[in-house]
């Protein structure tokens, strides 16, 4: 088992994603447990890239209801209702969405001040279904992209594989 977590700041997102989830794919070699490959990938990318906020919006109702699941960071929103704020709309809309500033984002809620950048991505399990949304800030503008978005997709894609 690889048993640190590379930093990969500073090396282009494409490369560092690259590594982190053949990485990741060591450190969960056999490991189908969705909450234990949650908390995992949590830290992974959290401590890898360094962001304030890094975890998931398991769904809890689904179309209805977001509940906070593993994470890394200060304090999240316990819960999140389909539709409301970046995780709320990513959820409803099944899509990603990047926001380069929060605080331009009309609805945002504010778990942490600090924030000033986001991005969401369903999560997907093996019959396409919702299972979570993945959230990460930043306490840079701008932090998140395109680049990013594949990266992190390729990260997510062990659920829809794999997950129970």
């Amino acid at each position: 088992m690889a048993e640190t977590i590379p930093d990969l700041r500073g090396i282009p997102k494409a490369r560092a994603y690259n590594e982190l989830n053949a990485h990741m794919e060591a450190v969960l070699d056999g490991i189908v447990d969705p909450i234990a490959v949650m908390a995992t990938l949590a830290s992974l990318v959290h401590h890898a890239f360094g962001h304030l906020w890094t975890g998931f919006y398991r769904v809890a109702e689904p179309g209805l209801l977001l509940r906070v699941g593993p994470y890394q960071g200060s304090l999240g929103c316990l819960e999140i209702a389909f539709g409301r704020g970046v995780c709320g709309k990513a959820a409803a809309e099944m899509r990603t969405i990047i926001v380069p500033d929060v605080q331009k984002f009309g609805g945002h809620i504010t778990c942490d001040p600090r924030s000033r950048s986001e991005i969401v991505l369903p999560v997907l399990g093996p019959q396409g279904d919702l299972i979570a949304v993945f959230d990460i800030d930043s306490e840079r503008l701008d932090a998140f992209d395109d680049d990013d978005r594949r990266g992190l997709e390729l990260l997510l894609s062990s659920f829809a594989r794999s997950a129970k």
